[in-house]
């Protein structure tokens, strides 16, 4: 839904800008138009992923398309990247050059509409932070984050090309908005460079949290029947999905019937107790016996 809500918001304001940007010849508001729309396509992306992500395991995909958001947000990264960050970078070093002049009717309008899209876009992200305190205790949605990330720099964009044109009024020199449409495009490089480095560490199988890992650890390590856990590892696979992989010790003297009694019972302790652990596995191995702990 908070992606929805993003989404209307930014085609009405896309629309808004390019206009008001054409009609004042403003490079800010032509640079705030591209960011606009380089949001509508990555929240288009977004949708698709959520769908997408949700779709059951098969046996092509026997751990699930968890990661498909992960795609999907390395996807609005680059789009960010490219429609909004290159362009206001190239739009601005544009405006250096040239001598057009904007009238102030124009300038009016630009206000106008950068007032409206800086109002938008505020109710947009004070949704989106809520829905993310919602979820803080649980693994953070990239699509959430990046509706966050969108709407932070909207507003951020708006109020530096608000500045811009406002300090192009007061001197007349188009330096100043030049200036703006270039940290906008500044602004948005970083951001699509943040998102797209958090994309590719789950892509390429970033571990669960590392209090989760832990936790999972003590837990195996206080069962009478292990002797020792050796290694605890662990990948995320989406949003509510993770592989566990514990290579651990027993006791000695556990006949077959019994260690494999003892995995069930383990491998169902933890999926209850931390559902997101959904794929378990236990690399069992019996523990040495007391001439095998003697030095050689």
């Amino acid at each position: 839904m908070t992606v929805l809500v993003a989404l209307a918001a930014n085609l009405v304001i896309a629309t808004a800008k390019a206009v008001a940007g054409l009609f004042a010849g403003s490079p800010a508001l032509l640079s705030e138009a591209a960011h606009s729309v380089a949001d509508c396509l990555n929240e288009v992306f977004l949708l698709i992923a959520v769908r997408r992500s949700k779709r059951p395991a098969d046996d092509r995909h026997p751990f699930g398309y968890g990661k498909e958001r992960y795609f999907w947000a390395l996807l609005a990264a680059v789009g960010i990247f490219v429609m909004g960050g290159c362009f206001s970078v190239y739009q601005g070093a544009q405006a250096l050059r040239s001598d057009r002049q904007e009238s102030p009717t124009g300038y009016t309008a630009g206000l106008t509409v950068l007032g409206i899209a800086l109002l938008a876009d505020g109710a947009s992200m004070l949704r989106a932070l809520h829905q993310a305190r919602r979820q803080r205790d649980g693994p953070a949605d990239p699509a959430l984050r990046t509706v966050i990330a969108e709407d932070t720099t909207a507003v951020t964009g708006a109020i530096v090309a608000a500045l811009g044109i406002a300090l192009h009024m007061a001197t007349g020199q188009v330096a100043w908005e030049a200036g703006a449409s270039m940290a906008i495009g500044l602004l948005l490089l970083c951001v699509a460079y943040r998102l797209a480095r958090e994309a590719r560490g789950r892509l390429i199988g970033e571990a669960v949290d590392t209090e989760l890992r832990d936790r999972i650890g003590d837990f195996l390590g206080s069962q009478n029947e292990i002797y020792k856990v050796a290694a605890v590892l662990t990948m995320r696979l989406g949003m509510d999905s993770a592989l566990v992989a514990a290579r651990v010790d027993l006791v000695p003297g556990l006949d077959s019937e019994e260690v494999e009694l003892v995995c069930v019972r383990l491998k169902r302790r933890i999926t209850t107790q931390w559902p997101q652990a959904n794929h378990v596995f236990l690399d069992i191995t019996e523990a040495p016996g007391p001439e095998e702990d003697l030095p050689s």
